[in-house]
């Protein structure tokens, strides 16, 4: 079998301890829909977006949620949490296995700077199997850099998931990041956002031809999907509509992008100001 099945929970979550809520919504879940196999919450969703609720690894959130998992034999991306290692604050999610065993940690590699204030970019990328095929894991602001999902591809990413808290205006913009993320690498994309005061909904999951399997609203939602990693395959090696090929043509392309080299003297970007919020 090539198919795996993920809830997203778009859910109202306050800031505070959030875990016997979200425990509750869980269990319903898996309950109404016992053929899941993985849950996938928003970012930040346990304690919201304080950084008074930074806390070193393992957390008891992360404790929660293991136990959740082998409870109900179930995969589970809890969001995310502020974790506390030294002096560095990351915004951090857990992969946890259906045994209840956290199998990967990732931090976020792009915090929403200038606004996300005091959070440590993360460094290494995450991706992880599952029995049916490999998904990768970034965070929010993380969508916006193409680099942080081709890498993710690169590793074998079959599928991209990232928990979100968006709750401004540019919200419609990153939908259609998502389109074209999961478009231009072939791969399901999965952005799971929190409604309510702190975040405006709209979550979206999107095939590997670039088309939407489902966009939310602005409320509580549950977004039940399947995905099929032969598809993702199958798209890779023939191409969409067995037309456009892009990861190979990627890989075959002989191009040296100057962007990426060190100490360029020709890169315009060193000329742009610092990052700051605008006065």
């Amino acid at each position: 079998m090539s198919h795996f099945s993920i809830a997203g929970l778009q859910l109202n979550m306050p800031c505070g301890n959030n875990l016997a809520e979200l425990g509750k919504e869980i269990i319903k879940i898996k309950q109404r829909f016992p053929w899941l196999n993985m849950i996938v919450l928003s970012e930040l969703c346990s304690y919201g977006p304080e950084k008074k609720y930074a806390t070193s690894f393992p957390s008891v959130a992360e404790e929660f949620f293991c136990k959740l998992a082998k409870e109900h034999e179930l995969w589970l991306i809890p969001g995310s949490q502020y974790e506390q290692d030294g002096e560095h604050i990351y915004n951090t999610t857990s992969v946890i296995n259906d045994k209840g065993e956290v199998i990967e940690r990732y931090r976020k590699i792009y915090p929403f700077a200038p606004y996300e204030t005091g959070i440590s970019p993360g460094s290494e990328f995450v991706v992880f199997d599952v029995p049916q095929g490999r998904i990768g894991v970034a965070i929010c602001y993380d969508l916006w850099f193409p680099e942080v999902a081709r890498e993710l591809v690169n590793m074998g990413a079959e599928a991209l998931i990232y928990p979100t808290l968006t709750g401004t205006i540019d919200r419609s913009i990153e939908l259609i990041m998502a389109q074209a993320t999961a478009a231009t690498n072939q791969s399901y994309v999965m952005t799971i956002n929190a409604a309510g005061d702190l975040g405006n909904g709209q979550s979206i999951v999107v095939g590997p031809d670039g088309n939407v399997i489902y966009q939310a609203g602005m409320g509580n939602e549950v977004i039940p999907i399947e995905i099929d990693f032969a598809c993702v395959r199958r798209n890779r090696e023939n191409g969409l509509h067995k037309l456009g090929q892009p990861l190979k043509s990627f890989r075959d392309n002989p191009v040296t992008f100057s962007v990426y080299q060190e100490n360029n003297p020709n890169s315009q970007l060193k000329k742009l100001g610092k990052l700051e919020i605008p006065k």
